[in-house]
């Protein structure tokens, strides 16, 4: 089924459209369970028929009834996944939905893989790409490496590097300001690539992607989850006036009896 944000003849036929694909329903599902999870939850609602949860490649998601033909045009998701929701936690029914997702996400891109004829070589090339990203589960749960306490700063890890300005010389006449320019610039690259390294693994726990040193994150004091403040939209002058940060998620949270 591939009503409302999909688009019914969408096929990707290269390994590069199907990973495409498979990033763009990911995105989706992660938004769903992360930080449209209140919507979500509403719409899950078990008095209603078999639901599934639809995630299409412009990344927006869709609650809806299963596919009437049959064969469906493309593999289902998970059905009925609206009959667990008041049964167990609601973090614990998000993690069930969450590897039902995942499974679901590799059935549609193998599907995309088997139609065009992908050989062994391009189906390990489509898995590496997939594989290279966390899982909805990874993410939803929190199992995906992430940084936990340490708030990704340069600012804080320039303070504590030492600066080998002694040992540099003037080269061809240059004046000692001009070597101080270029050491001062150096240095600033240098910081900012082990910035990177250092904070590369940083998954965001709304979309799973990587930390970047020029994008605004935020962390949120319940979970220690790192968000993308575009993701949670929370810009940074908001962030100042923000004494605890509870991340859409964790804000949601309901008392289970």
């Amino acid at each position: 089924m591939e009503g409302g944000g999909g688009g019914a003849q969408y096929n990707p036929r290269t390994v590069e459209e199907v990973f495409r694909d498979f990033r763009g329903r990911r995105a989706a599902i992660l938004r769903a369970l992360t930080t449209d999870v209140q919507e979500f939850f509403q719409q899950c609602d078990p008095e209603k028929d078999n639901l599934c949860l639809y995630g299409f490649p412009n990344e927006v998601w869709e609650v809806n009834l299963p596919a009437e033909e049959v064969p469906p045009e493309l593999p289902e998701p998970a059905l009925g996944i609206n009959f667990a929701r008041d049964g167990m936690m609601e973090k614990d029914w998000l993690s069930l939905v969450a590897v039902h997702s995942d499974a679901w996400l590799l059935s549609v891109s193998f599907f995309f893989g088997s139609k065009f004829g992908f050989d062994k070589v391009d189906r390990k090339r489509l898995y590496n790409m997939i594989n290279e990203v966390p899982t909805v589960f990874e993410v939803v749960t929190g199992t995906a490496k992430t940084q936990t306490k340490e708030k990704p700063s340069s600012a804080n890890q320039n303070g504590s590097r030492s600066k080998s300005n002694s040992k540099v010389r003037g080269l061809d006449g240059k004046s000692s300001k001009t070597i101080q320019a270029m050491e001062e610039e150096g240095l600033e690259e240098k910081e900012k690539e082990e910035d990177e390294e250092e904070h590369g693994e940083t998954l965001c726990g709304a979309c799973g992607d990587n930390y970047a040193s020029d994008e605004f994150w935020i962390c949120c004091d319940m979970c220690e989850k790192w968000f993308h403040g575009t993701c949670v939209k929370i810009t940074p002058a908001r962030a100042e006036h923000i004494k605890h940060y509870k991340c859409p998620s964790c804000s949601n949270k309901r008392a289970r009896p």
